[in-house]
Parts: structure tokens; C-alpha cells; sequence
């Protein structure tokens, strides 16, 4: 029994020290679990607040601004935005400026003074149904509530006389059925495409190192950057093959909506691609083996980007300082460009910001991965 026990303990010894002599898998033991902690400390919330919301006040009288101030001193609306009539509402919501729009018709005041119903109207971008859903639950309770105030004005009044209230009418956009798989689904694209391509990049070159391959083909005539090609592009390919599948299971199956063009999505997809091959390359030149390549792959790239990126949780409840962060990771622009295109038809002149970032993104990363992996053959 003791020799036993003797031999279990000699082969813990043996087992703490190659972790001990293996720095890599020491850094990923210790922070991954900070790292998730902090992650899903600030960005796991289901919690909305101050959400931004485009103003059309036709009244502008005491009554509409009064009733505009009940939404201002909420925690949950941020009136960011003010238009004259509810035509200029529209770009605010398709472009993502503003998730909600308050509409207050001319009368809004006259209505509530002659004690009648006066109705407002509530739009939503229901592209986000959960978001879409959450606020239209608190402007609802706002309206209400300031709906009991007026009556509680007119409390005094004889009986049978009519008491004035105030009637909202919600609009949901591009999303009318607020089904949260016309939201998710969509998203599942650009991480099928993240996955498939930063994994096998990744993984690919790695295996060539553990097996000896990759010296033996740098002694030879193939140039370093045939050799990065001849890697990368059946990736790119299986990729663009994968998100195709996705695409027909997500419209044909799942009904889920392509307003937009289809070439203009896989035209930024390939955008995209540029990045998610930097960065499995950069694993490469970092992983010695295909085991790390993964645990790296896994808990410095997809974690973060799944959690930052505005797949899980929407990007409006983070902290401030979290959302800053976002904008470092090129997933989030991905994601709404694709969700732009599946539901809201939106087209590249709208959609230039996020091309130029995953451009910018795909040109600095996949430069510096070559550069670095050049560095690792010399």
C-alpha cells in the first residue's frame, strides 16, 4: 500500500514540474479563471439602462415635456436624440443611433386637458428581440405610471365624468414577432466562421511542428509565404462553405429573414477572414503544441470575443469603461454588419464604419502574424 501510494506521489511530482517547466500552460491556468471571472462579472447582465432614445415631440407643450422628463429621469433612457416630425426617426433606429423612439403627436396636451385617451407612439428596433422586449416593458411601466399621476390630478372629478389617460403604441422594426432567433441565429454565422477559421489555422501549422514537417519544408525551394498561402486558403475555403450551410439552415430552417445582399455578406466575410487567419496564425508562432494552440484559441480569443463582442449580451449594459474595450475586438463589427444585412437590409454605405474597422483589423493583424511568423522560421 505504501509503495503505492509512493508511486502515485512521484508521478504528481513529475506532473507539477512539467507544468512548472511549461509557462505557457501556467499562464493559461492561472488567468483563465481570473479572466472569466472578470469577463462574466461585468458582461453578464440582463440588466438595460441607459439605453439611448431619438425624441419626437409634435406637442411641445407642458404636458409632452412634462411626460418626456418621466423617461429622462429613469435610469433606463438616455433621450440622446430630438427630431421634428417621425419621419426622421427612421435612420436613428436602422442604424443602431437610438433602440427606442418616442413619438408625442400634436394634441398630446389638449387630449389630457379635455380628458380624453391621448396615445404616443413607441418604436423598437427589434433586431435585438431581448433588448427590444426589456424596453418596451419599462417604457410601458413609464407610461403607466405616469398615466396613474394625471388620473390621480382628476381624482376629484364628479362621478361619471371620463378621466384622462395616456395609451401607448408600440412599433416594433425588423423584427415584428420579436423572436430571438432572428437575432442569435445570424450571429451563429460569423462564429461558425471565427471558429472554423482561427482553429484549423491555428492547429494546422502547429501539427506541421510537431511532426517535423514544417523545418523540412523550409529547407526546401517553397517560399515562406507559399507556404502561408498554401495553408490559409483551404481554411478560407471550408469557412465560406460552412457559413454557406449556416446561412441555408438559418433562412430555410429557421425562417430567419435575409433582407440584404448576400454577396455584400460574404464580401465583408472575407474582410473578417483576413483577421481570424492573423490571429490563428499568430497562435501558431506562439502554441507548441496543437493542445495549447486550442486552450489559447479558446480562452484568450473566442472567450473574450464571445462575451465583448455583443454575441451573448448586449454591449449597452456594460460598464463604460467595458464597452471602450469592445471596440478592440473586430467580432462586434462583424456581428453588425451581419445582423445589419439578415434583418434590416442595410447596404454598404451604412455599413462603412464597420468595414473600414475589420479592414483596418484584418491588414494590421494577419501583417504582423506573417511578420512574426517569418521571425519563428529564421
Amino acid at each position: 500500500m505504501r509503495d503505492a501510494i509512493a508511486v502515485i506521489i512521484e508521478i504528481i511530482k513529475k506532473e507539477f514540474y512539467q507544468i512548472r517547466q511549461d509557462k505557457r500552460m501556467m499562464v493559461v491556468s492561472v488567468l483563465v479563471p481570473v479572466l472569466q471571472v472578470f469577463l462574466l462579472g461585468y458582461t453578464a447582465t440582463t440588466d438595460i439602462k441607459n439605453s439611448t432614445m431619438v425624441v419626437c415631440d409634435m406637442d411641445r407643450t407642458a404636458e409632452s415635456r412634462a411626460f418626456i422628463e418621466e423617461f429622462t429621469t429613469s435610469s433606463y433612457f438616455i433621450p440622446e436624440y430630438s427630431v421634428d416630425k417621425p419621419s426622421d426617426v427612421t435612420p436613428y433606429i436602422e442604424q443602431a443611433k437610438a433602440n427606442m423612439a418616442l413619438v408625442i403627436p400634436k394634441g398630446f396636451g389638449q387630449k389630457l386637458f379635455s380628458r380624453e385617451t391621448a396615445q404616443v407612439q413607441v418604436i423598437l428596433d427589434g433586431a435585438d428581440a431581448n433588448t427590444a422586449n426589456i424596453l418596451l416593458s419599462y417604457a410601458t411601466q413609464i407610461v403607466s405610471s405616469y398615466s396613474r399621476q394625471v388620473v390621480a390630478e382628476y381624482a376629484s372629478l364628479p362621478a361619471g365624468m371620463s378621466i384622462p389617460q395616456i395609451m401607448p403604441e408600440p412599433r416594433v422594426w425588423f423584427n415584428p414577432d420579436l423572436k430571438s432567433s432572428n437575432y442569435m441565429v445570424p450571429g451563429v454565422v460569423a462564429m461558425v466562421l471565427m471558429i472554423i477559421t482561427m482553429t484549423l489555422t491555428s492547429v494546422g501549422v502547429v501539427k506541421e511542428k510537431e511532426i517535423g514537417t514544417l523545418e523540412q519544408i523550409m529547407v526546401t525551394p517553397i517560399k515562406p509565404y507559399q507556404f502561408i498561402l498554401g495553408k490559409l486558403i483551404p481554411f478560407v475555403i471550408i469557412g465560406f462553405i460552412d457559413s454557406l450551410i449556416v446561412l441555408a439552415i438559418a433562412h430555410y430552417w429557421f425562417g430567419v429573414p435575409l433582407v440584404g445582399s448576400i454577396p455584400l455578406l460574404f464580401g465583408l466575410s472575407a474582410l473578417f477572414i483576413l483577421t481570424t487567419l492573423g490571429l490563428g496564425l499568430f497562435i501558431s508562432t506562439i502554441a507548441k503544441s496543437q493542445q495549447q494552440a486550442m486552450m489559447i484559441a479558446q480562452f484568450f480569443f473566442f472567450m473574450p470575443f464571445i462575451f465583448l463582442s455583443g454575441f451573448t449580451f448586449p454591449i449597452a449594459n456594460m460598464p463604460e469603461w467595458i464597452q471602450y474595450l469592445t471596440y478592440l475586438i473586430p467580432l462586434r463589427y462583424f456581428l453588425e454588419i451581419v445582423r445589419g444585412i439578415f434583418l434590416k437590409g442595410t447596404d454598404l454605405s451604412h455599413l462603412w464604419p464597420q468595414t473600414a474597422a475589420l479592414a483596418a483589423f484584418g491588414v494590421v493583424i494577419l501583417t504582423l502574424s506573417v511578420k512574426r511568423f517569418h521571425k519563428t522560421l529564421e
